[in-house]
């Protein structure tokens, strides 16, 4: 894709070792990256180590976390940082392939969208087998927001989230854990000024002993989450 470097892409780390500097580089093989912004969230297995050793890009922004504060944290203090137009976000793992990013931005820089979703479960795209609870899961809180904030996305709980910078500029996160992806959601689409677009992409999903982190217990979580934004003023 010919365009001008104007993405942001913030990675919340923690405990990935393994696989940090193998999504680094392949964000970062994108051209149309302006910055990458890692904030590792107090890991423990020499993650932040490894981060602070390496030789970086100089478009690779590094924070860091006296302690584990969750995933919204990080996120908090990635955005926190960001300069460029658009912004997406990025799990240190290999579930998702920055790749997608390649088709995720076009709507917005076409100037049709204001927030892209990346969706694992619309098809047309290398799926990894779901774990089958975390698929009903998933539908279950999906059809929840879509009934609650009268939408019709197909996985709100996906990672691959994009999006303008004034967009961001109006959400203020209150959530340190695995609620930020709710919480994000529910804001998106509380406020009907933002134009949503979904696009299929490829997910390359973990076991929980491959180093999987987010549970079942989340699902309780994230319920509160959708019901506490969509009635609070």
């Amino acid at each position: 894709m010919n365009a001008p470097k104007m993405l942001s892409v913030v990675i919340p780390v923690y405990n990935e070792k393994e696989t940090v500097l193998k999504i680094l580089e392949k964000v970062l093989r994108l051209d149309f990256v302006a910055e990458v912004i890692v904030v590792d969230d107090g890991s423990t297995d020499g993650t932040a180590g490894l981060l602070k050793q390496a030789s970086l890009d100089g478009r690779v922004k590094l924070f860091f976390h006296e302690r584990n504060r969750g995933k919204g944290a990080a996120l908090r203090t990635g955005f926190g940082h960001i300069t460029a137009e658009i912004a997406a976000i990025q799990d240190a793992d290999m579930e998702y392939d920055p790749d997608e990013f390649i088709e995720m931005i076009r709507p917005i820089w076409d100037g049709a969208a204001d927030v892209v979703y990346g969706s694992r479960l619309s098809g047309g795209k290398p799926q990894r087998v779901h774990l089958f609870w975390h698929r009903i899961g998933n539908g279950f809180l999906t059809f929840l927001t879509d009934l609650l904030y009268n939408t019709t996305l197909s996985d709100m709980e996906t990672c691959y989230k994009m999006f303008r910078r004034e967009v961001l500029e109006t959400i203020r996160i209150e959530s340190d854990d695995f609620s930020v992806e709710p919480e994000l959601t529910a804001k998106i689409c509380r406020n009907k000024r933002w134009r949503v677009y979904e696009i299929p992409i490829s997910y390359y999903g973990r076991s929980y002993a491959e180093g999987k982190k987010i549970s079942w217990r989340h699902g309780f979580t994230a319920l509160w989450t959708l019901l506490k934004y969509r009635f609070k003023k």
